[in-house]
């Protein structure tokens, strides 16, 4: 199983940002995609989730308002729509499913993880 995160850049306060994460290889069954974040010197920080429906999300109240996640069509991929971007969201954005669809915020119920895209945002 391999994720592929990729749209991050370099943008100024403000300004708006989508990422998609895409999921290949054999998942086998449904599973939650869920984005993290990770600043320097810190930990990792959850951001969003959603089920393999689509019809469940959760979205950290840091970004509650301004980041929207959705699911595509074929399910394998998700997008983060990121508006109003602040400089506290500068950091590497990675992509991660969950096999039992729990739409979680824990790190650690996430079984496969993307290589992360990085997002600086300037002031």
């Amino acid at each position: 199983v391999q994720l592929q995160a990729s749209g991050g850049g370099l943008v100024q306060a403000g300004a708006s940002l989508r990422l998609s994460c895409r999921v290949s290889g054999r998942t086998g069954s449904e599973y939650t995609m869920g984005w993290f974040r990770q600043a320097p010197g810190k930990e990792r920080e959850f951001v969003a989730a959603i089920s393999w429906s689509g019809g469940s999300t959760y979205i950290a109240d840091s970004v509650e308002g301004r980041f929207f996640i959705s699911r595509g069509r074929p399910k394998n991929t998700a997008y983060l729509q990121m508006n109003s971007l602040k400089p506290e969201d500068t950091a590497v954005y990675y992509c991660a499913i969950d096999y039992l669809d729990r739409v979680a915020g824990a790190p650690s119920v996430y079984d496969f993880w993307g290589q992360g895209t990085q997002v600086t945002v300037s002031s």
